[in-house]
């Protein structure tokens, strides 16, 4: 490292708010930034002031006045000349880092240029320009790989382009980007790079990614030996209102200025527009207009909805032989039949105010129930815990691809500056275990632990919230069940057609499922607040510790706010009941649910059903209502004239400005639900379909919200999805114990096979081949309604007449009927169903997990072919480093070998 590396200067977070008070200096002595790159000036010295220009009238315009200088970024802040009197002082302040910020950009190489709103004259907008020397300079410290020859290897053909092809936006609409080697820029090789036009050798995202490091480092405040310097705390500190890249064109109209190629024009109408929900996304322009973090998003989400119509293909086959087979399904038959069903009576569900029930009035309950409970629900859950390892597999291989196209296979990530946040609160000394220097730091090892330890604490409190929220709606199922058992049929005599499909436990699972939506969406909201809180109290040092942080914090949240409800519908409900003369009671007040006699796989698909849909509906009105409805009240607020003309640079002051987390939420939505998409898909088949909707949906949602509604994002750079693809694996492997469980536990296929097999034929039966004849009247055991307790003996008025006669009803397990020696005990059919589970479990997943794991092992993570093209630009790159070390070193030696020759010629003319 060279001395001028060495040569530092301090960051600081500017904690100095109005009526907040200033650091002490001295704290902040952390390396950051050579004091080449930053600026030096007295407090008494003059700063230069930025030029202020009149509007040139061209709403198109990209470029400085003078129509050579491209405008690189954008800033914007309020005269503090035209505020009240009394609040000057304030704004003074503010100018005085204001007018700094810009003299240190100047200094730094950049050129400003200030024109006043046309819209309302307190606002200024400075537009940045980057010289070429500027940006040769920073490229080389981004490490930016630019083409230094054209792609030599052949593409392989595929005869699946012929279908594909129809899918992409047409060639001539959106030219297809040539393909090159390329190498980490250096100045000093310009001339071995492929440089046709300087003014497009960097593209307007990599000057813009460049614009934005350097604000980033810009002083605007220098106090004895501690520098203060960042657009972001100047930002948050009020002394700009925005700081945005600007957007090409307008995105329904193409701009008039020649040369420009209207990417963001062609991105609204080749791919945010819903007329395009079918086509393939053109990625390139994607990353070349947004940079590869925005487009990597993109890539997985069209890759992951791609994968998912296979998925739901084969899920909507499930769902159709579901269907097809409601009507012939035996033991449906036999709950619907007057004779079988029509003659059981079925005992009370709750004490005292529930009454006896014929079996035969749930007969749609079940005949829905064999749509999702039968033998092709088995198979479509093997095949998604195989399609699962597929998919992430297959995105190693597709993001390899990409990351060797977009160049960042080998992305150098600069070691990242701390946070600002973290600066300020420096103030203990500590050994740097790399370095072995002296640096500060916000906390001792013991105050790590503190803070760690209130973080964890408090991820714990919202857990547990969690739970008690849904022991809240457990409780409320369980009074409400006991209502609706009583008055239900009565109150909705008036609706005859809906009578026999609106059962209380219908009516219940819905209601608690609407109930349970409505709290997940509530604590949402206030647990992202709570856990961006704690993660700033923890005071990670990085942005990406931070974001690793947050992210580990709201997927534990989300997966227990989410998955809660449903892990207790397939799990727990209905498993621990008791039997009628003893059952079991929370709390000791409310007597345990009890599932349907068909079983809680249709609760549970209800369930989904309605967290999967109202989630969609809500996330999709959300985004697409909330910029759109902030925008138009902006423009109301901020109307002009008709004649005037308004500039490129402040229309899109006009538009949303992306929250600091914007993927951020994107990426959690679609991991959430790939979790309902892979976890419970046993009980709903058609997850899959309703996620490939709902993402055709969201790409364009998303597009188009990004396109139209918000201002253009500040390029940066991603080799993958980061933090999100170990969580997607840990969801795969979970999806698989998951629906191996649901299978088990929760569905009724384990006992259906199990009469089948074994207690359909005799010595159990007289039959002797197997049937699926008698298995209702076989899984239902016998209770002498004499056995009832005082508590739970159901009320004389309550009983129906149809039940005078009758000593017996019947209810769901497996228990030994009253006189027999072990009277309401499990008897041996039960054991054998428990056994039969359990060997299913176990098989199954071991099967499922042999299977991933020699998928895993046998698709290579990277293509042969992409790791061809990564061996040919390596080579290429090495060459270009040997040539131009060699022509260095011969350009040193000639001097002296010259040198060397007129010595030796002078000494033999001697």
């Amino acid at each position: 490292m060279s001395e001028e590396e060495d040569n530092i200067s301090v960051m600081d977070s500017e904690t100095e708010l109005e009526g907040g008070t200033e650091i002490p200096m001295g704290l902040l002595e952390d390396v950051v930034y050579s004091e080449n790159y930053l600026p030096s000036y007295n407090e008494q010295e003059s700063v230069p002031i930025v030029e202020e220009t009149e509007f040139n009238q061209n709403p198109d315009s990209l470029f400085f006045n003078d129509g050579k200088r491209r405008i690189d970024f954008a800033l914007v802040y309020e005269d503090e000349s035209k505020k009240d009197f009394d609040k000057r002082h304030t704004f003074l302040r503010r100018k005085r880092r204001r007018e700094y910020f810009e003299a240190s950009l100047m200094k730094m190489g950049m050129e400003l240029e200030a024109t006043r709103s046309v819209v309302d004259e307190k606002l200024i907008f400075v537009k940045v320009h980057m010289p070429w020397d500027v940006l040769c300079t920073y490229a080389e410290v981004l490490h930016i790989k630019l083409p230094i020859q054209q792609n030599d290897l052949a593409s392989e053909f595929s005869p699946f382009n012929c279908f594909t092809k129809h899918f992409y936006p047409s060639e001539d609409v959106i030219a297809k980007e040539p393909e090159y080697f390329t190498a980490a820029f250096e100045k000093n090789r310009l001339e071995y790079f492929h440089v046709k036009d300087k003014d497009e050798f960097f593209t307007p995202a990599m000057r813009s990614r460049m614009a934005y490091y350097i604000l980033c480092r810009a002083t605007y405040e220098e106090r004895g030996n501690v520098k203060k310097f960042g657009i972001t705390k100047l930002l948050d500190s009020g002394v700009y209102k925005a700081a945005y890249p600007l957007h090409d064109c307008r995105f329904n109209v193409k701009s008039q200025e020649e040369g420009n190629v209207n990417e963001r024009y062609l991105l609204y109408t080749e791919w945010a527009h819903p007329k395009n929900f079918y086509k393939m996304q053109p990625l390139d322009l994607i990353r070349k207009y947004y940079g590869e973090k925005i487009a990597i998003y993109f890539a997985w989400l069209g890759f992951y909805t791609t994968m998912l119509t296979l998925a739901a293909i084969v899920g909507l086959c499930c769902f159709i032989f579901g269907y097809k087979t409601r009507e012939t399904s035996t033991w449906s038959k036999e709950v619907c039949d007057p004779e079988i069903g029509g003659k059981i009576f079925m005992c009370p569900r709750c004490d005292k105010d529930c009454t006896y029930w014929r079996l035969n009035s749930t007969c749609e309950t079940s005949k829905d129930l064999c749509i999702f409970d039968n033998y092709g629900t088995l198979v479509f859950a093997v095949f998604m815990a195989i399609w699962v390892t597929l998919f992430l597999e297959f995105w190693k291989r597709y993001q390899a691809e990409l990351e060797y196209e977009w160049d960042t296979v080998e992305f150098l990530e600069q070691e990242e500056q701390p946070r600002p946040e973290y600066e300020a609160k420096c103030v203990h000394d500590r050994k740097n275990p790399v370095t072995g220097e002296e640096e500060k730091v916000p906390y001792t090892a013991c105050g790590r632990c503190v803070r760690l330890t209130c973080g964890i604490g408090t991820v714990l409190f919202w857990i547990f919230l969690i739970i008690a929220s849904v022991v809240a709606v457990i409780v409320y199922r369980l009074a409400v069940f006991f209502t609706f058992s009583r008055r239900l049929r009565e109150d909705i005599k008036g609706l005859e057609p809906f009578k026999e499909y609106v059962t209380p436990q219908m009516a219940t699972t819905v209601t608690a499922s609407l109930i349970s939506f409505i709290i997940i969406m509530i604590l949402n909201n206030l647990y992202e607040r709570v856990a961006i809180w704690i993660t700033d109290f923890e005071l990670p040092r990085t942005k990406t510790d931070y974001e690793n942080s947050l992210t580990l914090k709201m997927f534990l949240f989300q997966f227990v706010n989410y998955y809660s409800s449903c892990f207790y519908v397939a799990f727990f409900k209905g498993k621990v009941v008791g039997y009628p003369g003893e059952p079991v009671y929370w709390l000791g007040l409310y007597r345990n649910e009890e599932c349907d006699p068909g079983g809680c796989l249709i609760e549970l698909t209800t369930q989904l059903s309605v967290i999967m849909g109202g989630k969609a509906i809500w996330n999709n009105i959300q985004e697409v209502l909330v910029p759109w409805v902030k925008n138009m009240i902006f423009r109301y607020c901020n109307k002009v004239k008709s004649e005037k003309i308004i500039p490129r640079w402040e229309q899109d002051y006009q538009l949303q400005p992306i929250g600091k987390l914007g993927l951020f939420y994107e990426y959690l939505e679609m991991v959430i639900q790939f979790g309902f998409v892979t976890l419970f898909v046993a009980s709903f088949p058609l997850a899959p379909l309703l996620a490939l909707v709902n993402n055709l949906l969201e790409i364009r949602v998303d597009a188009w919200k990004m396109t139209t509604q918000f201002r253009r994002i500040v390029p940066e750079k991603a080799q993958d999805i980061g933090a999100w693809q170990p969580i997607l694996q840990g969801v795969a492997i979970l999806a698989v114990a998951s629906n191996a469980a649901i299978i088990a536990f929760t569905s009724d296929m384990i006992p259906r096979l199990v009469y089948y097999w074994s207690f359909s034929v005799t010595p159990y039966t007289d039959s002797s081949s197997q049937t699926m004849a008698g298995y209702i009247n076989n899984t239902l055991s016998i209770f002498n309604v004499s056995d009832f307790t005082e508590i739970s003996r159901p009320r004389d008025d309550v009983i129906p007449y149809w039940f005078d006669n009758s000593t017996t009803c019947r209810y769901r397990d497996f228990r030994y009927p009253p006189g027999h020696p072990k009277q309401y005990d499990h008897n041996i059919y039960y054991w054998h169903v428990i056994a039969a589970k359990l060997a299913f479990i176990i098989v199954v997943e071991h099967i499922v997990y042999l299977t991933k794991f020699v998928l895993s092992y046998a698709i290579p993570d990277v293509p042969y072919k992409v790791k061809e093209q990564i061996k040919r630009e390596k080579y290429l790159t090495q060459v270009l480093l040997h040539e131009t070390n060699l022509k260095l070193a011969t350009e040193r030696v000639k001097p002296i070998m010259d040198k060397i020759k007129c010595d030796l010629e002078e000494d033999l003319d001697l």
